[in-house]
């Protein structure tokens, strides 16, 4: 794999713990939570990250299984763009998942739906947690989801193609539409940046335009989406598309095919996630591309941090304990720490981070995390926010950026 890394000299292992620190990336019911025979089975409802997640689980779930015999665990993965179409569904018909990995959650704290972390885990698994990412799950003070795996985004670049452009990796917008455009002018199919707004993952397209020229979502209180500060985002990415610097239609464009096309060597610059690397060394190995921090209105460091959950519905059946086995039991370093691995993302045990410090493909993504900001997830209603950007931002291809933005707080107001 031909790759450079253009984030300075700090060493990996000094560094893991530290900026790891600073991240904050259908149910049973019936008497006693068991079946007849004595068995008790656990609902587990998960996204597929890659097409390894569902093996990955399947591996977990066998060697609980094997010590925990009179524990059942059925799996259910979905997809990213119906997960949460699912796990609605689900609970609208009283058969929530007992253990559920996804992202906005504070809608089923105010519905008291979840356990508290602390009644599904044991003390020394709780202690484990980085403190950061388990503040990040908090309404109120208390924690109701359990960081899952954490995950920054960077920029990256086919250098080959910016050579044959003339031009060099970007730090500001004004270098990124100059490159991109020049990129794209060179034909053949090729488009200078990847530009995802399709429902896949507006929001984090949204949040790395309207963040990086100084807007926010808003915070656990209030959800601010049509604001002066994030309309110079959403009208930067107008003054992208209108100058031919990305690809056909992005409106309906979704992140993870773009990102093949990447790969392919067909796009200049794209944002990307940890496991993009392990992508690349697997679909194109001779790629020759670099990872640089995501450019900014001003050059600013910034990256966007996510960080995805499990968490634990109080269904009907008492399963309490069996979750907590299954909890501990998966966040143990020898479990845990592979499977995070295997996935390509950032852990968020200080177990895990110690194991992977002396990860290199992760440096990139370590660097960048203490300027990470983050989803306001702990907002009742981010939820329906992360759902009007899914549904609405892709028309920034044919509307105004101000008409956009004012359509999203509506329907954010609205619920």
């Amino acid at each position: 794999m031909k790759k450079s890394l253009r984030f300075g000299a700090a060493a990996l292992a000094a560094t893991a713990t530290l900026t790891l620190a600073s991240c904050g990336f259908g149910g049973t019911t019936g008497g006693g939570g068991g079946d007849a025979d004595g068995e008790t089975t656990l609902n587990l409802l998960v996204p597929s990250y890659s097409d390894a997640t569902k093996g990955l689980w399947e591996d977990v779930i066998d060697g609980f299984q094997k010590e925990n015999p009179d524990i059942k665990v059925d799996l259910e993965v979905q997809s990213w763009d119906n997960l949460e179409k699912v796990v609605s569904t689900k609970i609208q018909a009283g058969e929530a998942p007992d253990i559920y990995n996804g992202g906005p959650f504070a809608g089923f704290v105010s519905d008291e739906l979840l356990y508290p972390v602390s009644d599904v885990v044991s003390e020394d698994t709780l202690a484990d947690f980085q403190e950061s990412f388990l503040a990040n799950a908090e309404v109120d003070g208390t924690a109701y989801a359990l960081p899952l795996i954490a995950s920054a985004r960077a920029l990256f670049v086919n250098n080959a193609l910016l050579e044959q452009a003339g031009v060099e990796a970007p730090t500001d917008w004004d270098e990124l539409l100059d490159a991109a455009t020049k990129v794209s002018a060179l034909g053949g199919g090729v488009a200078g940046y990847g530009m995802p707004l399709g429902s896949e993952e507006a929001q984090a397209e949204a949040a790395v335009w309207l963040w990086g020229g100084g807007g926010s979502f808003g915070d656990a209180s209030e959800i601010t989406i049509d604001t002066p500060e994030n309309l110079a985002g959403a009208e930067q990415i107008k003054k992208m598309i209108d100058a031919g610097a990305t690809q056909a239609d992005p409106g309906s464009t979704q992140r993870s095919p773009l990102m093949d096309i990447f790969i392919q060597g067909k796009i200049g610059m794209q944002v990307g996630l940890p496991p993009t690397v392990g992508q690349i060394e697997e679909g194109n190995p001779e790629l020759d591309y670099s990872i640089v921090p995501i450019p900014t209105e001003d050059g600013s460091p910034f990256t966007l941090g996510v960080m995805d959950q499990l968490m634990a519905f109080q269904n009907d059946g008492d399963k309490q304990e069996a979750i907590t086995k299954f909890f501990d039991y998966y966040y143990s370093a020898d479990v845990y720490v592979p499977w995070v691995q295997a996935e390509g993302f950032l852990p968020v045990t200080k177990s895990g981070a110690e194991q992977l410090a002396g990860e290199e493909a992760l440096a990139p993504f370590l660097e960048v995390l203490p300027d990470a900001q983050f989803y306001p997830s702990t907002n009742p209603k981010w939820s329906a926010t992360d759902g009007a950007f899914k549904s609405l931002f892709g028309q920034l291809q044919t509307k105004s950026a101000q008409d956009v933005l004012t359509e999203i707080q509506a329907q954010v107001d609205a619920g």
